[in-house]
């Protein structure tokens, strides 16, 4: 296990085995996210994506309370109290969104507990969502007066659609894990004492398949949530032929006839 030196400890970054793990480590504040770990966050989410030993990206929560409570409350009166402390708040967690939204690796939520508000959205930034029997999910925006952005409002939709997108946000209400489930919010749902496991086998699952073919398809499935005359189909098909071309295809075709389990390199 490689640790990354971060400037704060509620970030914890590590990478093992083809897996690069995001902690929220706030479990004082149900892992609220502050100002000094979206700092942290970008520094993470760049050095994942710049190593190529990382395969797969999971994060998770700290403790067995919350995967993310939301944003760090307790920091609005020292950083968001006036129009030039929001400004600044603001940009980095703009920062912080446009991050996630770039990475071109497969990511995993990991979510035990709460997953509140600004949880939510850190969670919808995934490619996928495992979470444990007894988890909560909510937006609560409509009990605070908070409006609630169209990118952020654009995720839900496309995941669970307009009526329980409204249903979510007009009552502002906590929906249990199964409800997640029904309506697509989440992936799957496993005991609670089975997450890690699951989540493990899940990310490495992934991290043993070819990452050129991953790749492909995380951006193609990007593109087709797009309106049709933004989309580059000009990429996907040079993706794909990428993939057709690789070394990673002949080593995919060698170890199926071989009958053995094919070492992807990414090339």
């Amino acid at each position: 296990m490689t640790a990354l030196k971060l400037a704060t400890k509620k970030m914890i970054a590590e990478k093992k085995d083809g897996i690069g793990w995001i902690t929220f480590n706030n479990p004082d504040r149900r892992n609220a996210i502050g100002f000094a770990m979206r700092e942290a966050i970008l520094e993470i989410i760049e050095d994942f994506e710049n190593d190529p030993a990382v395969r797969v990206i999971v994060m998770q929560g700290a403790g067995d309370k919350a995967f993310v409570s939301g944003s760090d409350i307790s920091e609005f009166a020292e950083r968001r109290s006036t129009p030039e402390q929001r400004e600044v708040y603001d940009a980095l967690s703009a920062k912080v969104n446009e991050a996630f939204a770039n990475i071109q690796k497969p990511l995993i939520a990991m979510i035990r507990g709460f997953c509140m508000g600004a949880g939510v959205g850190t969670a919808l930034h995934a490619d996928i969502r495992i979470a444990a029997e007894g988890s909560q999910f909510g937006v609560p925006a409509a009990k605070l007066g908070l409006g609630y952005a169209y990118r952020n409002m654009k995720k839900i939709i496309d995941l669970v659609g307009p009526a329980k997108t409204k249903e979510i946000l007009f009552t502002a209400r906590r929906f249990t894990a199964e409800e997640a489930l029904a309506m697509g919010l989440i992936n799957q749902l496993v005991p609670a004492n089975e997450l890690e496991e699951a989540t493990h086998e899940l990310a490495s699952t992934i991290a043993a398949n070819a990452p050129l073919t991953i790749h492909a398809t995380k951006v193609i499935v990007a593109e087709s949530a797009k309106n049709e005359a933004d989309r580059d189909i000009a990429y996907c098909d040079e993706l794909v032929e990428n993939c057709m071309n690789s070394e990673d295809y002949k080593e995919g075709r060698t170890a199926f006839m071989e009958k053995r389990t094919p070492q992807f390199k990414g090339q």
